[in-house]
């Protein structure tokens, strides 16, 4: 397909992206195809791809065509009765507010004429559009129109004799029940209120009597419901239907997943199975491709650390780690540098355990112990497909250390990830593993440590001074007027916090540092050098960060050490 552009009095998207190298015209293209065959907005099919940040597309809108930004947090819900639901989600509108003749409305795609014209047709209003992200659209959607049932009326409607099944019930008949239509709508209903909520996690935990349902959000558990415990059979064996796994099995741990659609969007469900005294505990894991799929300056770097992180992605090899412990954010951040990486003239690999999300343009594989592809066999297959850049899930071995140090010393950038506190343990941690010194200080050009922290809910935030015990665990020097912020919690929020973002340690390998480690320096020694060449540690980056109001004093605290 050859696009041609025609010089106009202002640039369309596709100009404005090309004009300004944020995509190239290649990109464009394949878009552009993408779009006529699902019948998807340019725009929607640009960020589903990975190839622009919902920001960019919004910046498009607001500096080129003075289309104003959206604000969803307030809407009025008297005017979802204008139109259904179903046009809002099939066009990825909502009404905002009307003033006399006037309905002022937020569209994905503000310059949609035919849209425009349709909803001026069915509501006999004036319509006045403004521009906010897809993801948010669809959000308020969710939340903003009447949910068909509440968990109460599901309930309600489920038959309690039908789904009296205790753990000897034959399985045919299990299977009919969960596959009948009040408890598809009760799973159903958990799911989807765990995405609105913005749950990365959905917790279903059988207790002695009840059934209990929590969600993780911003890496909190909170309790949702409690189920009657004639419930779980039926729900448990519902999610193993749903993800595929073999209901039979209770008394051994199982893996699977499965694809669910909300708002036009279709979220990854990862399910975990364990066995417990009480019966299966379920885990499922909401992976929505938009949370990862961000833009690295989106990631919550200091301008200084993410100068030294971008030069750090620019070398042509070498080995660039991300550390942290479980949820810190590692994945995030290495899809983050895949997607700047991103490139028709490089050819990228990656070798995960599981491939969470698929990245447009990227060739990616997942690990399979049992067909004999793990991390070490994966990675020396990659070697022989000619690669640019290669990220390893996790260097979880000597083999895998060793290989990936190898593709690094043949020129090749290689991203991964180990389980360390901080960056300066990292190369002891290949020390550790076996891999002799000298190779670690020759190949590893940079760590990247890091963690999450809960950020502070714009709505209810304020100035406060924290008691004295807090204000003594406080090890970096502060400023003479230092002020710090708390949430006071309101209907927007969750105990004040609202979304989370990263704090970060960047460790740049210097000449002293290779020596170093190529001398068995401990990793306090290499701590204190890399502070003296201007590395920030990730408790000093974090209280920046409650400086700024960004996040808490406690909550920086909690998540680091000294």
């Amino acid at each position: 397909m050859y696009i041609c552009f025609v010089a106009k009095e202002r640039e369309t998207l596709g100009e404005y992206l090309v004009n300004k190298n944020i995509t190239t015209l290649a990109q464009l293209q394949t878009a552009h195809l993408e779009a006529e065959k699902t019948g998807e907005a340019l725009s929607q099919v640009l960020v589903r791809l990975g190839m622009v940040s919902e920001d960019k597309i919004i910046n498009f809108y607001i500096s080129e065509h003075n289309i104003p930004r959206a604000n969803l947090e307030k809407l009025d819900p008297t005017l979802t009765d204008l139109f259904p639901e179903s046009i809002s989600r099939r066009y990825h509108i909502i009404p905002i507010k009307r003033e006399d003749n006037t309905l002022t409305i937020a569209m994905s795609d503000p310059l949609n004429v035919i849209v425009i014209d349709e909803i001026k047709f069915r509501t006999g209003l004036e319509i006045k559009s403004m521009v906010a992200p897809d993801s948010e659209i669809m959000k308020a959607i969710g939340q903003h129109y009447q949910i068909a049932g509440s968990m109460g009326e599901i309930l309600k409607s489920i038959d309690l004799k039908s789904v009296s099944v205790g753990d000897e019930a034959e399985l045919a008949k299990l299977k009919n029940i969960a596959e009948e239509a009040p408890v598809i709508k009760l799973v159903n209903y958990i799911v989807e209120e765990a995405f609105r909520n913005r749950a990365s996690d959905i917790h279903i935990e059988p207790d002695e009597n009840i059934l209990r349902i929590r969600n993780r959000v911003d890496g909190i558990l909170y309790d949702i419901a409690t189920l009657p415990k004639y419930l779980q059979p039926a729900v448990i064996s519902r999610a193993k239907i749903m993800s595929d796994l073999n209901i039979a099995v209770k008394r051994a741990p199982q893996d699977g997943r499965f694809q669910y659609k909300i708002g036009g969007k279709s979220i990854d469900v990862r399910v975990s199975t364990f066995p417990t005294v009480y019966g299966e505990n379920v885990v499922m894991r909401l992976l929505d491709a938009s949370s990862v799929l961000m833009g690295i300056d989106e990631l919550g770097f200091e301008a200084e650390d993410l100068l030294k992180f971008k030069q750090l992605l620019q070398s042509p090899y070498g080995i660039i780690l991300v550390t942290g412990p479980t949820g810190s954010g590692k994945t995030t951040t290495l899809y983050s540098a895949l997607n700047l990486l991103n490139s028709p003239k490089k050819n990228i690999l990656t070798v995960e355990d599981p491939v969470e999300y698929h990245v447009f343009g990227i060739r990616q594989s997942q690990i399979n112990p049992k067909a004999g592809l793990t991390f070490a066999s994966g990675l020396r297959s990659i070697l022989r497909q000619d690669p640019d850049i290669i990220m390893v899930g996790e260097i979880r071995d000597l083999e895998t250390a060793e290989i990936a140090v190898q593709a690094a010393l043949t020129g090749h950038l290689v991203l991964s990830t180990l389980h360390t506190n901080d960056a300066p343990s990292a190369l002891t941690r290949l020390v550790d593993m076996g891999v002799k010194p000298f190779l670690i200080a020759s190949s590893v050009i940079g760590i990247l440590a890091q963690r999450l922290v809960r950020t502070l809910c714009p709505e209810c935030k304020e100035t406060y001074t924290p008691d004295a015990e807090t204000l003594a665990k406080i090890d970096v020097s502060l400023p003479q007027k230092a002020t710090f912020y708390m949430g006071k919690g309101c209907k927007v929020c969750k105990d004040g916090f609202r979304g989370r973002s990263g704090i970060h340690e960047v460790l740049v390998m210097s000449e002293r540092i290779r020596e170093m480690v190529s001398n068995k320096s401990s990793a306090d020694a290499i701590r204190k050098a890399a502070r003296e060449e201007g590395m920030k540690t990730l408790r000093e980056n974090g209280i920046e960060k409650a400086l700024k109001g960004i996040t808490s004093l406690e909550e920086v605290l909690q998540v680091t050490k000294t």
